[in-house]
């Protein structure tokens, strides 16, 4: 595989995650301590976790790992369903297996920064981007038009990081009907799925629409438990699967026995931990929305459609980069500037910040904010 670029919102994040005293660009939920996940197992996967021996698991993933996550989806069974080692290890593993040269996928952008350049290392690759002019509405006109006959992989991920956007229901089996009537593998980034503000806006899994399609998510964002590293890929064609093991075997084998059996007992307590989660949310938004209304004259702000990322607007002559830079420097605030999100496939905003909304009590970081601002 070519040499890929750095990775530009780690190593941001490596520099200031651990340092800084305010993390206000977190993309996960408020997070659980061990205690607090524990009580919610029931009595069989208590057991399983006081009886734990620490050996090899499934490449696969544990089975009863891999029966609660099937227990998600209408039209998923546990042998559907292939663990990894978070998100990125299946999204990087996905693309291996599904891309080489001579094909072509197209990616909406802006999104994770893997999510363009894994693909861009294997192939030829066409973006689309979302129009922030249109509250970041996808024009499946564009995507229509982008697609070739060569094209292997459609990649999508709503609610979408690091905008918050929704598409309606109708326009994403659209895309399945695209990818479905050409041969194309839709493959759908879900992992805020569950902390949609209007529940009614929750969209179906890929995975449960079609048997070509791939359905990747994780612990780590809507249910705040990225500590536990499980990821996992939902599809209906076996043969896929097969492949993604296999190639699995060249990078983590199997996952930690530990924090599978941790996994189950999220997915199994999963609606009362993204109704806690939703909650969190619905007690910041208001916090938000009035240190944006103080401060109107600096940014452009909008509540996400989901998940718990927004990416503001900001007005200021010095420019996003170097506002986000004093901020951290100056008042130890941390936020994502838009060349974290910089794409080589399409233009996207140069005045953007993504912006955390999923963590309990925001007030003191919006406050040294706030303060940083008032200096000015």
């Amino acid at each position: 595989m070519p040499q890929l670029p750095d990775f530009r919102l780690e190593t941001h994040l490596s520099r200031w995650e651990f340092t800084a005293p305010h993390h206000l660009t977190a993309s996960d939920a408020q997070t659980m301590t061990m205690a607090e996940l524990l009580a919610l197992a029931g009595p069989e996967d208590r057991e399983a976790w006081d009886t734990l021996a620490l050996g090899y698991t499934e490449t696969f993933g544990d089975p009863g790992l891999r029966r609660a996550i099937a227990g998600t989806y209408e039209r998923v069974d546990e042998d559907d369903l292939i663990c990894f080692a978070g998100a990125q290890e299946g999204l990087n593993l996905a693309m291996q297996v599904l891309l080489e040269p001579g094909d072509h996928a197209v990616v909406v952008t802006p999104g994770y920064q893997s999510a363009e350049t894994v693909p861009l290392s294997l192939c030829e690759v066409t973006g689309v981007a979302l129009d922030d002019r249109r509250d970041w509405a996808l024009d499946l006109d564009a995507v229509e038009a982008a697609l070739r006959p060569n094209t292997r992989v459609l990649s999508v991920n709503f609610p979408n990081n690091p905008t918050g956007a929704l598409i309606d229901a109708a326009d994403f089996a659209r895309l399945v009907e695209l990818c479905d009537e050409r041969g194309i593998r839709l493959f759908s980034d879900e992992v805020y799925r569950g902390l949609e503000q209007d529940p009614a806006r929750t969209l179906p899994q890929a995975a449960d629409l079609s048997e070509r399609a791939l359905s990747l998510n994780v612990t780590s964002k809507s249910l705040g438990l990225p500590g536990l590293r499980i990821g996992w890929i939902a599809c209906r064609d076996r043969e896929v699967r097969s492949r993604l093991e296999r190639a699995k075997h060249y990078t983590t084998i199997c996952n930690s026995a530990p924090s599978e059996v941790l996994a189950r007992i999220a997915i199994t307590a999963r609606e009362r931990i993204l109704a806690r989660n939703r909650g969190i949310i619905a007690e910041n938004l208001p916090l938000f929305d009035a240190f944006f209304a103080e401060f109107a004259d600096l940014f452009e702000w909008r509540a996400p459609d989901g998940g718990c990322v927004a990416f503001p607007r900001y007005l200021g002559a010095d420019g996003v980069e170097d506002f986000c830079a004093g901020l951290v420097e100056q008042a130890g605030v941390i936020l994502l500037p838009a060349s974290t999100f910089r794409s080589e496939l399409t233009p996207t905003p140069t005045d953007r910040f993504r912006l955390g909304i999923g963590r309990r009590d925001p007030g003191p970081a919006l406050e040294a904010f706030a303060g940083r601002l008032r200096k000015r």
